[in-house]
């Protein structure tokens, strides 16, 4: 896939955790849109799955693909307002409907670092 196409679809998977996010969140950063693969690019997964994350300036919800690319975070908050915002993403929705997975893995891929995973929440 050509970088342009990959960039464009990912834009769109992308978006769509950006408004997940927006809504548990009421703040939802677009971040990654590709990821290399064989020395090629891809657009992020269409998976999406919740985790917390420490960052710089505090803890940072995130909606992740399979792989752990970061599609979409909140603001930097408190522990506990990560992890209420991760809950509100992962909490089912009426008729046992919805709710994310939680990431299975131990670090994620957030711009240029790879960042581990609160397992605790």
């Amino acid at each position: 896939m050509q970088y342009f196409q990959a960039v464009q679809k990912g834009k769109q998977r992308a978006g769509r955790s950006q408004m997940k996010m927006f809504g548990a969140a009421g703040f939802g950063m677009l971040t990654l849109t590709t990821k290399r693969a064989g020395g090629s690019f891809e657009p992020v997964g269409e998976e999406e799955m919740a985790a917390v994350v420490e960052s710089a300036d505090g803890f940072v919800a995130i909606i992740t693909d399979a792989d752990g690319y970061t599609k979409a975070q909140s603001k930097a908050v408190t522990r506990d307002e990560a992890v209420a915002i991760y809950q509100k993403l992962t909490a089912a929705g009426e008729g046992g409907e919805g709710g994310m997975p939680r990431y299975p893995g131990d670090s994620i891929q957030i711009w240029s670092e790879t960042r581990p995973v609160i397992q605790d929440v």
